[in-house]
Protein backbone atom coordinates (compact mmCIF):
# COMPACT_ATOMS: atom_id res chain seq x y z
CA UNK A 1 0.00 0.00 0.00
CA UNK A 2 1.51 3.35 -1.05
CA UNK A 3 2.46 5.93 1.90
CA UNK A 4 0.22 8.45 0.36
CA UNK A 5 -2.94 5.80 1.08
CA UNK A 6 -1.65 4.55 4.53
CA UNK A 7 -1.21 8.50 5.29
CA UNK A 8 -4.68 9.20 4.02
CA UNK A 9 -6.85 6.47 5.82
CA UNK A 10 -5.41 7.38 9.14
CA UNK A 11 -5.74 10.67 8.66
CA UNK A 12 -9.18 10.47 7.85
CA UNK A 13 -10.08 8.28 10.95
CA UNK A 14 -8.33 11.05 13.37
CA UNK A 15 -10.68 13.69 11.30
CA UNK A 16 -13.52 11.46 12.04
CA UNK A 17 -12.82 11.17 15.85
CA UNK A 18 -12.63 14.83 15.95
CA UNK A 19 -16.23 15.66 14.56
CA UNK A 20 -17.46 12.93 17.00
CA UNK A 21 -15.92 14.08 19.89
CA UNK A 22 -16.38 18.42 18.64
CA UNK A 23 -12.56 18.36 19.27
CA UNK A 24 -11.57 18.56 15.55
CA UNK A 25 -10.56 22.28 16.10
CA UNK A 26 -7.92 21.39 19.27
CA UNK A 27 -6.84 18.64 16.87
CA UNK A 28 -5.84 20.94 13.72
CA UNK A 29 -3.92 22.97 16.08
CA UNK A 30 -2.24 20.01 17.36
CA UNK A 31 -1.56 18.77 14.43
CA UNK A 32 -0.48 22.00 13.04
CA UNK A 33 2.36 21.68 15.98
CA UNK A 34 2.68 18.13 15.07
CA UNK A 35 3.82 19.42 11.23
CA UNK A 36 6.00 22.11 12.38
CA UNK A 37 7.75 20.34 14.39
CA UNK A 38 8.21 17.62 11.88
CA UNK A 39 10.20 20.34 10.05
CA UNK A 40 12.97 19.46 12.51
CA UNK A 41 14.97 17.25 10.38
CA UNK A 42 16.11 15.06 13.97
CA UNK A 43 12.13 14.71 14.30
CA UNK A 44 11.55 13.65 11.23
CA UNK A 45 14.42 11.11 10.35
CA UNK A 46 13.62 9.55 14.46
CA UNK A 47 10.14 8.69 13.03
CA UNK A 48 11.60 7.28 9.88
CA UNK A 49 14.32 5.03 11.85
CA UNK A 50 14.24 0.94 11.92
CA UNK A 51 16.75 1.93 14.46
CA UNK A 52 15.04 3.85 16.88
CA UNK A 53 13.26 1.55 18.98
CA UNK A 54 8.93 2.09 19.66
CA UNK A 55 9.24 2.56 23.56
CA UNK A 56 12.36 5.44 22.85
CA UNK A 57 10.46 7.17 20.16
CA UNK A 58 7.07 6.78 22.64
CA UNK A 59 8.51 8.79 25.23
CA UNK A 60 10.35 11.34 23.00
CA UNK A 61 6.81 12.05 21.55
CA UNK A 62 5.17 11.88 24.94
CA UNK A 63 8.13 14.35 26.35
CA UNK A 64 7.64 16.74 23.47
CA UNK A 65 4.02 16.43 23.27
CA UNK A 66 1.95 15.44 26.01
CA UNK A 67 1.83 18.54 27.88
CA UNK A 68 0.61 20.43 25.01
CA UNK A 69 -1.45 18.21 22.77
CA UNK A 70 -5.30 16.61 24.05
CA UNK A 71 -5.69 13.29 25.09
CA UNK A 72 -7.33 12.62 21.83
CA UNK A 73 -4.24 13.76 19.89
CA UNK A 74 -2.12 11.74 22.38
CA UNK A 75 -3.97 9.00 22.28
CA UNK A 76 -3.91 8.69 18.30
CA UNK A 77 -0.44 8.91 18.22
CA UNK A 78 0.47 6.36 20.71
CA UNK A 79 -1.97 3.66 18.26
CA UNK A 80 0.20 4.80 15.39
CA UNK A 81 2.88 4.05 17.51
CA UNK A 82 2.22 1.02 18.91
CA UNK A 83 0.98 -0.45 15.60
CA UNK A 84 4.98 0.25 14.47
CA UNK A 85 3.42 2.58 11.70
CA UNK A 86 5.07 5.60 13.23
CA UNK A 87 7.47 6.13 9.85
CA UNK A 88 4.03 7.85 8.24
CA UNK A 89 3.34 10.02 11.46
CA UNK A 90 4.69 13.03 9.25
CA UNK A 91 2.42 11.97 6.22
CA UNK A 92 -0.19 11.63 8.29
CA UNK A 93 -0.15 14.87 9.82
CA UNK A 94 0.70 16.80 6.61
CA UNK A 95 -2.78 14.88 5.18
CA UNK A 96 -5.05 15.58 8.22
CA UNK A 97 -4.34 19.44 7.72
CA UNK A 98 -5.12 18.94 3.57
CA UNK A 99 -8.53 17.13 4.39
CA UNK A 100 -9.71 19.03 7.31
CA UNK A 101 -8.99 22.02 4.64
CA UNK A 102 -10.91 20.61 2.47
CA UNK A 103 -13.67 19.95 4.72
CA UNK A 104 -14.04 23.47 5.62
CA UNK A 105 -13.62 24.41 1.88
CA UNK A 106 -10.46 26.29 2.66
CA UNK A 107 -8.50 27.39 -0.83
CA UNK A 108 -4.67 28.36 0.23
CA UNK A 109 -4.06 30.83 -1.98
CA UNK A 110 -0.46 32.55 -1.94
CA UNK A 111 0.48 35.97 -3.68
CA UNK A 112 3.48 37.28 -5.15
CA UNK A 113 4.70 40.60 -6.09
CA UNK A 114 7.72 42.62 -6.71
CA UNK A 115 7.09 45.10 -3.36
CA UNK A 116 5.02 44.45 -0.83
CA UNK A 117 1.67 45.41 -1.48
CA UNK A 118 -0.14 47.59 1.71
CA UNK A 119 -2.90 45.73 3.27
CA UNK A 120 -6.17 47.39 1.59
CA UNK A 121 -4.88 46.30 -1.71
CA UNK A 122 -4.29 42.65 -0.36
CA UNK A 123 -8.31 42.59 0.81
CA UNK A 124 -9.16 43.60 -2.18
CA UNK A 125 -7.00 40.67 -4.02
CA UNK A 126 -8.81 38.26 -1.27
CA UNK A 127 -12.10 39.84 -1.50
CA UNK A 128 -12.20 39.33 -5.26
CA UNK A 129 -10.50 35.90 -4.68
CA UNK A 130 -13.71 34.73 -2.52
CA UNK A 131 -15.99 36.03 -5.02
CA UNK A 132 -14.88 33.51 -7.69
CA UNK A 133 -16.51 30.29 -7.91
CA UNK A 134 -12.74 28.90 -8.29
CA UNK A 135 -11.58 29.04 -4.18
CA UNK A 136 -13.58 27.72 -1.53
CA UNK A 137 -16.09 29.82 1.07
CA UNK A 138 -12.13 30.56 2.70
CA UNK A 139 -8.80 31.45 1.90
CA UNK A 140 -6.25 31.05 3.85
CA UNK A 141 -3.44 33.79 2.41
CA UNK A 142 0.14 34.08 2.56
CA UNK A 143 1.47 37.11 0.72
CA UNK A 144 5.35 36.90 -0.45
CA UNK A 145 7.70 39.22 -1.84
CA UNK A 146 9.99 38.22 -5.08
CA UNK A 147 11.77 41.28 -6.69
CA UNK A 148 12.26 39.17 -9.97
CA UNK A 149 9.04 39.44 -11.27
CA UNK A 150 9.73 42.83 -11.71
CA UNK A 151 6.54 44.48 -11.48
CA UNK A 152 2.60 43.05 -11.06
CA UNK A 153 1.63 39.55 -9.36
CA UNK A 154 1.46 36.17 -9.55
CA UNK A 155 -1.35 34.04 -7.57
CA UNK A 156 -1.62 30.31 -7.47
CA UNK A 157 -4.09 28.30 -5.53
CA UNK A 158 -5.18 24.44 -6.06
CA UNK A 159 -3.65 23.74 -9.28
CA UNK A 160 -4.44 26.91 -11.25
CA UNK A 161 -1.32 29.65 -11.42
CA UNK A 162 -1.93 33.52 -13.07
CA UNK A 163 0.87 35.27 -13.42
CA UNK A 164 0.30 38.95 -14.68
CA UNK A 165 3.84 39.46 -13.77
CA UNK A 166 5.97 41.96 -15.79
CA UNK A 167 9.06 39.50 -16.16
CA UNK A 168 6.39 36.49 -17.90
CA UNK A 169 5.02 39.19 -20.14
CA UNK A 170 8.51 40.31 -20.92
CA UNK A 171 8.80 36.59 -21.69
CA UNK A 172 6.34 36.22 -23.65
CA UNK A 173 7.41 38.74 -26.07
CA UNK A 174 10.64 37.52 -26.43
CA UNK A 175 9.40 33.85 -27.15
CA UNK A 176 7.26 35.83 -30.07
CA UNK A 177 9.86 37.92 -31.15
CA UNK A 178 12.00 34.88 -31.33
CA UNK A 179 10.47 32.69 -33.99
CA UNK A 180 9.90 36.03 -36.46
CA UNK A 181 12.59 37.08 -38.87
CA UNK A 182 12.20 40.94 -39.39
CA UNK A 183 12.91 41.71 -42.84
CA UNK A 184 13.28 45.70 -43.37
CA UNK A 185 10.79 47.40 -45.65
CA UNK A 186 13.23 50.55 -45.91
CA UNK A 187 14.08 51.45 -49.49
CA UNK A 188 16.92 51.91 -50.92
CA UNK A 189 16.83 54.68 -53.83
Amino acid sequence: MSVHRIASRYAKSLMDLGVEQKTLETIKGNMDSFNKATENRDLYLMFKSPIVNTSKKTAIVEELFGKHFDKTTMGFINIILKKGREAYLPEIGKEFIAQYKQLKEVSAVKLTTAVPLKEDAVEKIKAELLKSSETGKNVEFTTEVDPDIIGGFVIQFKDKLYDASIAHKLELLKKEFSGNTFKSKIINN
